[in-house]
């Protein structure tokens, strides 16, 4: 499956167009990285324990999507974008979502 955040695939021409496809998770916070987050907020840095709640989110949400333009008979996803919602407090979704193509 070609993943990609621009309209074409470069040296491949859309023969087919399935619609738009998309995969979504929604993640809460955890007790021990917020009190991490909380110290490391006194001292300035990377908060990496919300980066890789971050990264894991974003993984699921395009596999998710990539077996949805799986399903449909799509061999790409073009035009890829991220958003993120707060779904209630301490959670969020992290959304992933393109255009199912068929490329050659």
């Amino acid at each position: 499956m070609i993943l990609t955040n621009v309209n074409t695939v470069p040296g491949k021409k859309i023969v087919e167009h399935f619609g738009i496809v998309q995969g979504s998770t929604v993640r809460a916070k955890h007790v021990g990285r917020d009190i991490m987050a909380g110290l490391k907020n006194l001292v300035g840095g990377e908060l990496k324990g919300y980066t890789e709640l971050l990264q894991d989110a974003r993984e699921e949400a395009v596999q998710r999507m990539t077996e949805q333009a799986r399903q449909l008979g799509a061999n790409a996803v073009v035009n890829i974008r991220f958003a993120t919602s707060s779904v209630a407090q301490g959670a969020a979704e992290l959304f992933a979502y393109g255009t199912a193509v068929r490329v050659e």
